[in-house]
């Protein structure tokens, strides 16, 4: 995972040493990688994801694509050493940037390596994030050949001009023929990621998107309302006056629309902004995160969390990579969860899942304050679980603040 910007944290030991009780943790529950690949052709104006242009980096070891694989393995390598024995890997994401701007071959490769290091599990879940426009029927092939089995493509919209506000590069057609592609490639699962919300999208436009996307026939939708990050161009267009700004209302309505769209085709929402149309196709490697998993994230700026510690590497590829090259931990801080911090993040997420929250991880305070919003209908207790229906997920980061002790 590759949040815009790090907690504050400790100084993280140059061994990236763990302590026993954080790796007894990881024999319990699954542990996954997640590989970052920061590369992007162009930066979107709502982005603030760590990523980069080839204008914006220089030859060094990590920076350049060429030899972006082989600083991957090498983090990957420390991380074998650092955790000593693990259970075979569950999942294993690519995400980025665009992962598919690198060769197929480099990314087989290294998932190549996390099987040798580590060994993936029977049935392990592998996918990578790609543009539609990066990729190529012959790389699909290649990826399936390797071990990849699902892939997630960045749709965003299916209207021009939505796309021109968010600065995506892709003709709206081209999504069908990649979806077609991965088919015939033989992935098992294909998802498409979309936004919405944006600036100038009206209803209809959100409609289209939505039916481009279902007529497409994915396995996986994740929706996003936009958010407009401190800092990207997108925010500054808005300061400016030159874009109409956030509507909450208008996201509330879109997120409706999406639900209703999606659900008469027979999908269903297991977390606030992912759908599937079965339970094999939910994202294992997210509900790994939701379910507060173990995995090492791999790459600039990656995060990762074994045992309630927490740790984030040096966010420039450069930096990332020369501590590699020196035997030293890429991290750049760290932080250890107290049993407090750990259940109040457990309750964050897991009430985000339709499976919800088991009542006895709340206190007793906290379990009185879900009553009103039972009352209202926006919660629902289920044998000794708490859940959030359709009007719940509409406020679930609010519902959340207001039961936590």
């Amino acid at each position: 995972m590759t949040p815009s910007q790090p907690p504050e944290g400790e100084p993280a030991p140059i061994d990236g040493v763990l302590s026993a009780a954080a790796r007894a943790e990881l024999a319990v529950g699954t542990f996954s990688v997640y590989v970052h690949v920061p590369f992007c052709r162009t930066r979107c104006g709502y982005c603030d994801f760590n990523t980069y242009t080839a204008d914006e980096l220089g030859p060094e070891p990590g920076a350049s694509r060429d030899t972006y694989a082989d600083a991957v393995r090498a983090e990957l390598r420390f991380a074998a050493q650092v955790l000593g024995e693990t259970p075979p890997v569950h999942t294993v994401f690519f995400g980025g940037g665009t992962p598919t701007l690198l060769p197929a071959d480099d990314l087989v490769s290294i998932l190549s390596g996390i099987d040798e290091l580590f060994g993936l599990a029977p049935g392990a879940e592998v996918t990578t994030e790609s543009n539609p426009e990066s990729v190529t029927a012959a790389d699909l092939a290649r990826l399936v050949e390797g071990g990849f089995n699902r892939i997630s493509f960045g749709m965003q919209s299916a209207v021009p001009h939505v796309l021109q506000v968010l600065e995506r590069q892709h003709t709206p057609g081209r999504v069908a023929d990649v979806v077609a592609e991965a088919r015939a490639a033989g992935f098992g699962s294909v998802s498409l990621d979309l936004i919405y919300g944006a600036p100038s999208e009206t209803a209809q436009d959100w409609q289209r998107s939505l039916d481009t996307a279902l007529a497409c026939e994915p396995d996986h939708v994740s929706a996003y309302s936009l958010i407009v990050e401190e800092g990207t161009k997108l925010a500054r267009q808005i300061s400016r006056g030159e874009v109409a700004d956030i509507d909450d209302d208008v996201h509330a309505d879109r997120y409706l629309q999406a639900e209703e769209s999606l659900a008469a085709q027979g999908f269903t929402a297991y977390e606030v902004s992912n759908w599937a149309r079965s339970d094999e196709h939910r994202c294992a490697h997210n509900l790994a995160y939701w379910r507060g998993g173990h995995w090492w994230g791999a790459g600039p700026g990656s995060h990762s969390h074994v045992g309630g510690v927490r740790w984030w590497n040096r966010r420039h590829p450069a930096a990332w990579a020369g501590e590699l090259v020196a035997g030293r931990s890429p991290a750049q801080g760290r932080e250890t969860l107290d049993a407090a911090t750990r259940r109040m993040e457990r309750v964050m997420l897991e009430l985000r899942l339709d499976e919800g929250l088991p009542l006895d991880v709340l206190t007793a305070t906290e379990r009185r304050r879900i009553d009103p919003h039972v009352a209202a209908g926006r919660a629902e207790i289920v044998e000794d679980r708490v859940r959030l229906p359709l009007a719940g997920r509409l406020l679930a980061d609010g519902i959340v603040r207001d039961i936590l002790d």
